[in-house]
């Protein structure tokens, strides 16, 4: 009897540990699921606004005054175009496939 007890004393406490060691790894777990969402959350937060910054920097009227500031660019007028007239010689195949015969 009394070694029957100190069996079941000793699987009380294996199975009280085992309790105590899956509710801390269970803790451990939500806390990292928690930091991955937040993290999740962040990475979503970043890209929306990369979307909106790239919307930014794509608009027309932006691309417009940065050729005509930066680069000097001035929109063609007819004064300023060139008109080709004639007759062209043909382009040799092998300068139309980029020198291959």
């Amino acid at each position: 009897m009394g070694r029957l007890s100190i069996l079941f004393a000793a699987l009380l406490m294996l199975s009280a540990i085992s309790l105590v060691t899956a509710r801390y790894q269970s803790r451990q777990l939500f806390m990292e699921s928690e930091r991955q969402a937040a993290y999740a959350r962040e990475l979503d937060t970043e890209w929306r606004r990369l979307q909106l910054e790239r919307a930014e920097l794509a608009r027309n009227a932006r691309i417009d005054e940065i050729a005509r500031s930066d680069l000097q660019m001035r929109p063609t007028s007819p004064d300023r175009t060139l008109y080709l007239k004639g007759d062209f010689a043909p382009v040799p195949p092998s300068v139309a496939n980029g020198g291959q015969p």
